[in-house]
């Protein structure tokens, strides 16, 4: 059962010194560049005694990268399958590093070393972020609200929080356009993996993407009031399913093929934002995103209300059959979506989906083939829709390095004096054939 938690170990670098004894990732690359003593404190600084044995740290900043591993004996670096790279030892420890420049950007790459013969540790998902990655020379940042509480009344007993993020250009004399981003907390780091906000900055700057309002939304709470008939609800799912608590509400809200997140959304989120600031109401203007069931949710958002909700950015999106039964009589769960978006009405909806061929399998489904079987619905159907498939896991790795391409892409054609635009699948994919599949590791270590 997928629990999909915004937590990572990756550590970035793209931001000045936060503290005196934490470099970041150019400053560790100079000091082993030049064989500076200091590259022992700066190392034992940036990463944990665990995440050096486990052999899943490293620094990024770019196509450039610092590697960091605890080994008895000599380990090899492999990244994408490349021949093996040599690492050098750290002076009176058992530590080894090694710094890879230059590697492709705008692009998740993978690794992994070579101990003895045998592999060991590494990570599916190494994030080579492109430069709208980072904040662009002379580009103002906007400013982030703190946390703000809803007491949920569509979901009796939720407490949820949620932030608001306002780009320097807003004025609230010109209504902006309106993002919702679903495990909001997962965005809000602008030095990791995932650097939403900075992409925002520079793509408004640019003038890719309208001025527009980011609402950050965390999955709710249910703890607190055990006589809610959704925590009833969860405690039979994690009865049958396994899983936590937290993590079985959060796939209720967000997996859960009906209008009631959406309500939640509109009635008690949006609602209270719009008292604030003066956001668009036409859906021509509005896009959601979301991972992994939070990429489900925003596809969810603008397929019941398409009138509220046009633009989708999906990432590893859930759509398999995780909360086919939540309404009684009602079967539908995310693995009928692709039957539904052939026979149900069109949507006028513009659509980017991503995952990764090491994204996961499970009971619920196979979350690679279920995106394909999305996008060649999309495409059978119609849609106005982009598929992007790499070789991730279950991360938001894949779908944060393209994350400036994608939100120009979403945006493209935007005009700030219409209401509306009937959308229509782009030519070149026209002329494109559907997605086909291959069995390609069944022998895989």
């Amino acid at each position: 059962m997928k629990r999909f938690l915004l937590v990572f170990t990756l550590i970035s670098c793209a931001s000045p010194v936060p503290a005196a004894d934490k470099p970041n990732c150019e400053q560790v690359i100079a000091l082993a560049a030049s064989g500076n003593p200091g590259l022992k404190d700066a190392l034992m600084a940036s990463f944990s005694a665990a995440g050096l044995k486990n052999g899943n740290v490293f620094l990024f900043h770019g196509g450039d990268f610092f590697f960091a591993v605890e080994s008895n004996a000599e380990p090899d670096l492999v990244i994408d399958e490349d021949a093996p790279r040599a690492m050098q030892k750290l002076a009176g420890t058992s530590v080894w590093y090694a710094v890879v420049t230059g590697l492709r950007v705008s692009f998740d790459h993978r690794f992994h070393y070579v101990v003895s013969g045998k592999n060991f540790g590494g990570a599916e998902d190494l994030p080579a972020l492109g430069p709208l990655s980072y904040l662009q020379l002379g580009v103002p940042s906007g400013a982030l609200s703190d946390p703000l509480t809803v007491v949920s009344k569509v979901y009796p007993g939720m407490v949820s929080t949620y932030r608001v993020y306002v780009p320097a250009q807003y004025d609230p004399k010109a209504p902006a356009a309106l993002m919702v981003f679903q495990d909001g907390a997962g965005y809000l780091n602008r030095d990791g993996i995932n650097p939403a906000l900075t992409v925002i900055d520079n793509l408004i700057a640019m003038k890719k993407t309208p001025v527009m309002i980011g609402v950050f939304v965390n999955p709710g709470d249910i703890s607190a009031d055990q006589h809610s008939p959704d925590f009833a609800f969860v405690q039979r799912y994690m009865k049958e399913n396994g899983g936590t608590l937290a993590g079985d509400f959060r796939s209720e809200e967000y997996d859960t093929v009906t209008d009631r997140y959406n309500r939640y959304l509109h009635d008690e989120v949006l609602a209270e934002v719009e008292t604030k600031y003066n956001i668009r109401k036409d859906a021509y203007s509005r896009a959601m995103t979301g991972i992994s069931s939070g990429g489900i949710c925003a596809f969810n958002s603008a397929w019941f209300r398409p009138d509220e909700f046009s633009r989708v950015i999906s990432w590893v999106g859930s759509f398999g059959a995780h909360q086919w039964k939540e309404v009684p009589g009602d079967l539908d769960g995310g693995q009928d979506y692709p039957e539904k978006i052939l026979r149900e009405p069109h949507r006028n909806i513009r659509v980017w989906l991503a995952d990764g061929s090491n994204d996961l399998e499970q009971r619920d489904g196979s979350w690679p083939l279920d995106n394909i079987r999305m996008a060649n619905a999309l495409k059978m159907a119609g849609y106005d829709f982009h598929f992007s498939f790499g070789t991730g896991a279950h991360s938001p790795a894949f779908g944060a390095t393209q994350f400036p391409e994608e939100m120009i892409w979403l945006w493209r054609d935007y005009d700030p004096a219409k209401m509306s635009q009937v959308y229509e699948m782009e030519p070149g994919e026209k002329t494109k054939p559907l997605f086909r599949v291959s069995i390609t590791n069944r022998d895989a270590n």
